[in-house]
């Protein structure tokens, strides 16, 4: 290995690869260097799976585009050929490799971070995450170093866009016509898509923030309910409003009255529809979606099924299952009778065309499922010990509920006649996440003294 190469390696951050992507922040944590040997890690992956085509767009960033042909010379010079699709939402770069049929997918992105940070996801071709395992083969690929190809084997490379037929495809698939809605691009991504999506499909559309502008200056990239003040104000006189995040694979709705739906809610209704045409009726929700989905859903005969949490494992499942609906409790959504992989633009489509449908308000349809007090708490807790501390109380709550009450799918939940509790190690940070639901506040006050008071009384013991 000459020395220039070797340097470069040992620059590299191990913290920029997590669980579920790549990312850092530009220059400190993820230069062009370093985006460059995360290609060519990528590269050499798929050369392992017997893989030669992969498809490589990114977001909107400042910093995306560079670090963009950074990966995308790492993926070439290893031999495999790229189809740049060039700067889109998510939806689009994924909806492009599916529709190409290539064997990957990379997407430049930092999501809802803020303007600093950047990094990629990346995907099979029908737009299924990558595991956590492949993710730390392309790490481990990374810090050993990867040979190139010979001048004659390094792949083709080919730049288009698909973001026309993107829009085609989704206009085709719903009839919206006559809904009016207030969209809060956030000067991400979703300015280059949704605006003319929702013209073209006939929609009365009220337009913030929509040109692109890196720098995020009207709100953050995480559409987080504090951050929409200006898409609660003009909502007024349409009948829904949509948020999006930076990079368009998670939606915020409110209903016209300028009140927040819950991804629970949203994902209630969209499965009442889904399941009320026919076929087959498994709708995925992972652990920390609420109660309400077995509670509204089961009566009609859907067959609920718990997952882990993170959108890998929802569009995995989801074609595993062969599910109608996957919800996830952070926003992502997967439909596979319209698309394989969780894009965003889904949700506020899908649920225009119930309302054109139905003709009622969303506030009225959204009043027919309870919002659920619900409470999460953050607790420090090490790497070294955090998921020692869940498994110890796993065993603590099944010998206190009975282990028919208790899962540990992915982390410990315990389920009660009038609430639950989970108890769940991020994959992320030193932390550990108590979440709890009940069916009253008064009720939730009392889960979450009992369930916040144990866990913290086992990470004590645990650091001892």
């Amino acid at each position: 290995m000459n020395l220039a190469l070797q340097n470069s390696i040992m620059e590299i951050s191990p913290h920029i690869f997590r669980a579920y992507d790549i990312r850092g922040i530009f220059a400190k944590d993820l230069p062009v260097e370093v985006m460059l040997r995360v290609g060519e890690a990528f590269g050499a992956y798929l050369k392992e799976k017997g893989y030669e085509h992969t498809v490589v767009g990114n977001d909107v960033r400042a910093t995306s585009p560079t670090l963009a042909k950074a990966f995308i010379a790492g993926a070439l010079s290893c031999g495999i050929s790229v189809t740049d699709v060039g700067t889109a939402s998510f939806g689009v770069v994924v909806f492009s490799g599916w529709l190409l049929r290539k064997d990957a997918i990379a997407f430049i992105t930092a999501s809802h971070l803020p303007p600093e940070w950047n990094g990629v996801k990346l995907y099979d071709g029908d737009g299924i995450g990558y595991s956590e395992e492949a993710l730390k083969r392309i790490k481990e690929l990374a810090f050993e170093g990867v040979k190139p190809a010979v001048w004659s084997e390094v792949g083709e490379y080919h730049a288009t866009s698909f973001i026309n037929e993107y829009v085609e495809y989704l206009v085709s698939k719903f009839d919206v016509r006559g809904v009016s809605v207030t969209l809060d691009c956030g000067n991400g991504s979703m300015s280059l898509v949704a605006p003319e999506l929702f013209r073209r499909a006939g929609m009365s559309t009220l337009s913030l923030f929509s040109n692109v502008d890196p720098r995020f200056p009207n709100r953050p990239a995480e559409p987080d309910e504090e951050h929409l003040t200006a898409l609660k104000k003009h909502i007024k006189g349409s009948d829904f409003g949509v948020a999006f995040d930076g990079d368009g694979d998670r939606a915020v709705i409110f209903d016209e009255r300028g009140r927040l739906l819950t991804p629970d809610q949203c994902g209630v209704l969209i499965a009442k529809d889904l399941l009320s045409r026919g076929g087959e009726k498994v709708i995925l929700a992972n652990v920390e979606c609420s109660m309400l989905i077995e509670r509204e859903l089961k009566p009609l005969g859907a067959r609920v099924i718990r997952i882990p949490v993170g959108h890998t494992f929802l569009t995995l499942e989801a074609k595993r299952k062969n599910a109608t609906l996957g919800i996830e409790s952070s926003g992502h959504f997967v439909m596979p009778s319209y698309l394989p992989f969780d894009d965003a633009m889904l949700v506020p489509l899908k649920l225009a065309e119930i309302l054109a449908r139905s003709g009622r308000r969303l506030s009225e349809l959204a009043d027919e499922v309870p919002k659920l007090p619900k409470a999460r708490v953050d607790l420090e807790c090490s790497d070294a010990t955090k998921f020692k501390v869940v498994e110890s109380l796993a065993r603590k709550f099944s010998r206190e509920y009975g282990e028919e009450r208790v899962s540990t799918l992915d982390g410990v939940r315990v389920e009660l006649e009038d609430g639950w509790a989970l108890v769940r190690a991020s994959n992320t940070s030193p932390l550990i996440r108590v979440t709890i639901e009940a069916t009253t506040p008064e009720r939730l006050e009392k889960l979450k003294k009992k369930f916040v008071s144990a866990t913290k009384e086992e990470i004590s013991v645990a650091a001892t």
